[in-house]
This record gives C-alpha cells, structure tokens and sequence, in this order.
C-alpha cells in the first residue's frame, strides 16, 4: 500500500475553504459594521492585542507555576471525583492558552501594519480558542465566543492587506 504524501497544501486549502465559507456568512450574509465602527476597531486591535497580551502572560506564567503545584492533587482528587484526568484537563487548557497568547503577541506587528499576516495569527489564535471549547465542552463559549471574534474578525478584513 503506497504512502499518502501529505505537505502544508491540505491545511492551507481547509484553512481556505473555511475562509470563504465564513465570508459568505460573516460578511455578505451578516449585517454590516458601521464603517466607522470598522475603523475603530482597526484602529485600537492592536492595542487590545497587546493589553490581551500583558494579561495573559502573567497568567500563563501564573498557571504553569501554580499547575506544577497542583496537578498531582487534581489528578488524585479526579480519581476520587470519577474524572481521573481532571489534573490532564487542567494542563490541556494552560497549553490552549499559552499558544493563543503567543499567537495574539505574534499578531501584533502586522496588526499596527495593517498587514495580513497580523489578521491571519488573530483569526487562528480565534480557531485555536474554538478548539479548546470544544474539547473543553465549552459550549456557550464556543458559540458566543468564537462567533463574535470571527464576525469582528471577518469585518475589518478588508483594511489588512
């Protein structure tokens, strides 16, 4: 049986496919931002970017310190409650975390530059926090959550090139 050569090109294509298909219904089928509003939030995202960052790292650094401390205890006790990997869930989510911060700090630059690429590292640091919802069963999280962050996203798309 021969190998399936798999490169970057599937996860560009899906991560384009998804693109297109939440334009449809973020942008063209949604009801518009004020143009004013658009400009706004252009204006201040990197800002916001940046107080999400100084916010979450000192979490994160917060979590990974106080998770060293009590992941044995949240495993022990999950094993007693009947949810063994409660101490797992926990360093799953600190992990979720982590990353979505890095890809909001790595956002930055290309956000004050209006740049795509700055747009690209919030949309999937946006896809990110809707995966961890769903592992997380994060249900109102993820519906609320992640479609507001995508329609804010899609709708000052236009202006980062």
């Amino acid at each position: 049986m021969a190998k399936a050569k798999t490169d970057g090109a599937d996860v560009k294509g899906a991560l384009s496919s998804l693109e297109s298909t939440l334009k449809v219904y973020l942008v063209e089928k949604a009801p518009a931002l004020p143009t004013q509003w658009r400009e706004l939030l252009v204006k201040f995202a990197p800002y916001l970017a940046i107080i999400g960052v100084v916010v979450g790292v000192p979490g994160v650094l917060a979590l990974f310190g106080l998770g060293a401390l009590v992941v044995p205890f949240g495993t022990i006790g999950g094993i007693v409650t009947g949810k063994p990997f409660l101490g797992v869930g926990y360093l799953f989510n600190v992990v979720f975390l982590a990353l979505m911060v890095l890809l909001e700090a790595l956002s930055i630059p290309g956000l004050f530059g209006r740049k795509r690429a700055g747009w690209n590292f919030m949309f999937w640091g946006t896809l990110l926090g809707a995966v961890q919802n769903v592992v997380s069963f994060n249900i109102g999280g993820l519906i609320i959550g992640t479609l507001l962050s995508l329609y804010f996203l899609f709708q000052v798309k236009e202006y980062y090139k």
